[in-house]
């Protein structure tokens, strides 16, 4: 079992930065491909950002595509979400992810762990 465990939400101003952080204490984080997704109210579970083991590889959704950046630290165990130039749409319950393994999806289907989630709120 891996737990994830995500910090970095808030409320902000349209325009503003966020950075979200994502630990998996007490693994071997660098085997697993993390990524990050969102839920907004009324609306089902949608891809963000995911990075593979070596952090060579990342994809975005094509609606965060520029503006957000997804990075991880192996030596600590935590992947990050820079959130800039956020937006009123960008509000969202974001969470963590991991599947373990090279492929990088952007199926919530295919990971395997998830965190709790923290609340992302974007005021206009």
């Amino acid at each position: 079992q891996v737990q994830l465990v995500e910090s970095g939400g808030g409320l902000v101003q349209a325009g503003g930065s966020l950075k979200l952080s994502c630990a998996a204490p007490g693994r071997t984080f660098s085997i697993y491909t993390m990524g990050w997704f969102r839920q907004a109210p009324g609306k089902e579970r949608e891809f963000v950002a995911a990075i593979s083991w070596s952090g060579g590889t990342t994809y975005y959704a094509d609606s965060v595509k520029g503006r957000f950046t997804i990075s991880r630290d192996n030596a600590k165990n935590t992947v990050f979400l820079q959130m800039n130039s956020l937006k009123p749409e960008d509000t969202a319950v974001y969470y963590c992810a991991a599947v373990r393994g090279v492929v990088v999806t952007y199926r919530p289907i295919d990971y395997d762990y998830w965190g709790q989630g923290t609340q992302v709120t974007v005021s206009s």
